[in-house]
C-alpha cells in the first residue's frame, strides 16, 4: 500500500513548521465479522507502516474500530475493504471542521480557568498556583520530575487532614485527548469548592494527589502543532518522535504487536525499554513509593465511554475481578443518575489487548487494587475532538462516579483507614 500521504503528515508535525491541518480527513467506523476480517484490521493496526490512525481498535468479532483516513489514503483504504469483504460507515466527514469548531463563540480570557473551552498548559499551572494561594494548610504543590522538554510534571495534594487514604488522579497521558486535563482541574475545584454533601465527605475524608498534565511536551504539541497527536515528544530516529505513554510503563512491557508497536513511528510505540519516558517513570515511581499511602489509582482517557479494571495484557481475570465488576456498576449506575449517560464496564483486555499500561503497573507492581482507566464521552460522534460544551457535563458525571467508587471500595474492604493522629 502508498501510504506516504499520512508520513507527510507526521513530518510536518515533527518538524514543527506549520499546523498540520486535517482537510478532508474521515474517520471510518468497520465492523469485523469474522476472524480473517479482524485479523486484517490488526494487522493494517500494527504491522503496516506507516500505519492509519486507528481512533479506536477492534479486539473481537463485532467490535468496531474508527480508523481517521487521510485524503490521499482513500483508494488504498478503499482497497484494503474490498480485498477484505469488509464494510465502512463514515463517522466524521471532515476532522478539520471539528478541529475549526472546538473553540467556544466567545473564548474566555487566556488566564481565566473555567470550564467552557480548552485551556493552556500555561493556565493549567497557574490554576494550580492560584488553589494552592487560596487553600494554605490544604493544597500544596507537587512536583515529581520534568518532561523530555524540560517542562515540570505538576499535580497538587488536597489533603484536609491526617492519615487520609490516598487517591492518584492522572490525566492528558495522551497529548490529544483534552477532555481529560479539563476534567480533572474540574474535580480539584469541585473538591475545594462544592456544597455537596457527598462532594464535601470524600474531599475531607481523603488525600488526593491530581496531576492534570502527565504528558505536558505531548499536550504543548497538540496545542501549537498537530491536534492530533498523541505521544510523548522524545526522540525516536532521525524524523521520528514520541513513545506511547500508556504502552511504556514498567510491568508486562513489550516492544511489539500485538499489545504494542515497535515501529518507532507507530502512534502505540512502546519505547525502547520500559519506563524509558521521564514523564511515565516519574509518574510510576511516586506511585510505587507512596504504595502504603496510595489505595486508590484513576487514569482518565477519551473515548468510548468505558470503565475498565486490569488486566490491560493478558485474558485473564485477578483475584479482584468480581469485585471489580461491583465497584464499576456502582460507577455506571451513578453516572446515569445525571444526564443517562452510558458507560460499559469491562478489563482492559477486553476493550482491546495493549500492554505495560498505567493500570497494569498501579496493581500488579504497586499493589493498588483499586486501579481504573475511565474512557470518557463520547463514543465516536466527535471522538478525539469533543467540543468544550461537554466539558461539564462529563465532569460532573466523573464527579458523581467518585463518591460510588469509594464508598463501594471501602464496603468490599479495599480502603482501611489509619487512626486520626
Amino acid at each position: 500500500m502508498k501510504l506516504w500521504p499520512i508520513l507527510l503528515i507526521c513530518l510536518a508535525g515533527v518538524l514543527g513548521q506549520e499546523q498540520v491541518k486535517f482537510s478532508d480527513y474521515r474517520v471510518f467506523s468497520v465492523t469485523p465479522q469474522s476472524e480473517d476480517q479482524l485479523k486484517a484490521l490488526r494487522k493494517l493496526e500494527f504491522e503496516v507502516t506507516p500505519s492509519f490512525d486507528f481512533w479506536a481498535s477492534a479486539k473481537n468479532v463485532g467490535q468496531k474500530a474508527d480508523i481517521m483516513v487521510a485524503p490521499g489514503q482513500m483508494e488504498d483504504f478503499k482497497l484494503f475493504l474490498e480485498e477484505n469483504n469488509l464494510e465502512a460507515s463514515v463517522k466524521i466527514e471532515d476532522v478539520q471542521k471539528l478541529i475549526d469548531n472546538e473553540r467556544p463563540a466567545i473564548a474566555p480570557r487566556a488566564s481565566d480557568m473555567e470550564w467552557s473551552d480548552y485551556h493552556s498548559l500555561e493556565t493549567i499551572f497557574e490554576f494550580l498556583d492560584d488553589k494552592i494561594a487560596e487553600n494554605p494548610g490544604v493544597v500544596s504543590n507537587i512536583e515529581i520530575g520534568r518532561s523530555t522538554e524540560g517542562r515540570p510534571m505538576r499535580g497538587v495534594l488536597i489533603s484536609y487532614g491526617q492519615n487520609n487514604p490516598g487517591v492518584f488522579i492522572e490525566a492528558n497521558t495522551h497529548a490529544r485527548e483534552w477532555i481529560t486535563s479539563a476534567t480533572a482541574t474540574y474535580v480539584i475545584n469541585e473538591l475545594l469548592t462544592s456544597q455537596d454533601a457527598d462532594v464535601r465527605r470524600i474531599a475531607e475524608s481523603y488525600d488526593w494527589y491530581i496531576f492534570p498534565m502527565v504528558n505536558p511536551d505531548g499536550f504543548v504539541f497538540s496545542k501549537t502543532h498537530n491536534r492530533l497527536w498523541r505521544k510523548t515528544r522524545s526522540r525516536q530516529g532521525v524524523i521520528c518522535h514520541g513513545v506511547d505513554p500508556n504502552r511504556n510503563w514498567a510491568y508486562e512491557w513489550q516492544p511489539g504487536p500485538p499489545g504494542a508497536s515497535d515501529d518507532i513511528c507507530s502512534l502505540t510505540y512502546a519505547g525502547p525499554e520500559r519506563f524509558s519516558e521521564p514523564e511515565v517513570r516519574s509518574v510510576g515511581n511516586f506511585v510505587n513509593d507512596n504504595r502504603e499511602k496510595i489505595q486508590v489509582f484513576l487514569s482518565f482517557h477519551s473515548y468510548g465511554q468505558v470503565l475498565l479494571y486490569p488486566w490491560s495484557y493478558v485474558a485473564e481475570d485477578t483475584p479482584d475481578t468480581t469485585n471489580h465488576v461491583t465497584i464499576g456498576n456502582a460507577m455506571a449506575d451513578a453516572i446515569r443518575t445525571l444526564e443517562g449517560t452510558e458507560y460499559e464496564v469491562k478489563s482492559s483486555y477486553n476493550l482491546y489487548e495493549h500492554s505495560g499500561t498505567a493500570i497494569d503497573y498501579t496493581y500488579g507492581t504497586a499493589g493498588v487494587k483499586i486501579s481504573w482507566t475511565f474512557e470518557f464521552r463520547d463514543q465516536g460522534t466527535y471522538g478525539f475532538v469533543l467540543p468544550p460544551q461537554f466539558i461539564i457535563p462529563n465532569a460532573m458525571e466523573t464527579m458523581r462516579s467518585l463518591p460510588a467508587l469509594l464508598d463501594e471500595s471501602t464496603r468490599l474492604g479495599y480502603i482501611t483507614r489509619s487512626p486520626t493522629k
